[in-house]
């Protein structure tokens, strides 16, 4: 008897655990859509990492919500800012899409393909988003390549370059428990991790460019040539391994500079 009444009040305790878990489920939301889905399941608590800081300015992307990522997490860079046109219009990018300079798309040498950024042209205050779809610009000191349109918004066509801040950005979503809302980033890649190279010179005589592909060996340090067709000139250019981690690369992008390549830039594969 003691048995019987001992087992009733555990399933007891575990018919009321039960109900009380799936209490006010978690209400997810795309900060993108006004569709809502109810995950009927036990109750847990909203991330605590990657919080949206409350001051930050949403930017809508394809009916998805991004908002720029913090420095300790995300990608900041200062420079030049240049752009691409007409020579370029219907060739392939780097990720195998075919390039329109009239969408709002960019190159840049290190990020990840498909991150989306924020640019602000420093001299005038205007800004738009861009996502990355290309590598480049291929010449020391400018961050960022954009397209025709860009350059419009940002102003800068006639001059050809500008002086701008990009920011990466992460999409974020809504989390809701009762009356408190939480904005969470999503995962996003690494931006600080790839396969990075510094290119060390760009010739237009494939015997040059193999010369200095043999110094670089005999040096000790790996390279390799791509050749890049521009449409009315052909280029093969110089790029010498530095590993998985951009801060790595950097150094060995100083020691080359220091070594007599003042012209040597990190790019990502």
């Amino acid at each position: 008897m003691l048995n019987m009444t001992k087992t009733i009040t555990i399933l007891l305790g575990l018919l009321l655990f039960g109900c009380s878990s799936m209490q006010g489920g978690l209400i997810i939301t795309d900060s993108g859509s006004r569709a809502k889905t109810r995950v009927d399941a036990p109750y847990k608590s909203v991330p605590k990492g990657d919080r949206v800081p409350p001051t930050q300015k949403p930017y809508k992307i394809k009916g998805r919500t991004y908002y720029p990522l913090p420095n300790a997490q995300g990608f900041v860079q200062t420079g030049i800012a240049s752009w691409y046109g007409s020579k370029f219009h219907g060739r392939k990018t780097s990720n195998g899409e075919t390039y329109n300079m009239y969408e709002t798309t960019a190159a840049h040498k290190t990020l990840p393909m498909n991150t989306y950024l924020l640019v602000k042209n420093l001299d005038n205050g205007q800004e738009m988003t861009v996502r990355i779809n290309d590598r480049g610009p291929f010449v020391k000191g400018r961050i960022i390549d954009m397209t025709k349109t860009g350059a419009t918004r940002l102003d800068f066509i006639g001059q050809g370059t500008a002086r701008v801040r990009i920011t990466a950005l992460g999409e974020a979503e809504t989390y809701r428990h009762g009356a408190v809302t939480t904005e969470r980033f999503k995962k996003h890649p690494d931006f600080r991790v790839g396969e990075f190279y510094v290119q060390i010179g760009s010739f237009t005589d494939n015997n040059n460019a193999r010369r200095l592909k043999a110094r670089m060996l005999d040096w000790g340090r790996k390279a390799v040539i791509r050749k890049f067709d521009r449409g009315d000139q052909i280029f093969y250019r110089v790029q010498v391994r530095a590993g998985t981690n951009l801060a790595a690369a950097q150094r060995v992008e100083k020691v080359l500079t220091d070594s007599g390549f003042p012209g040597a830039f990190v790019v990502a594969q």
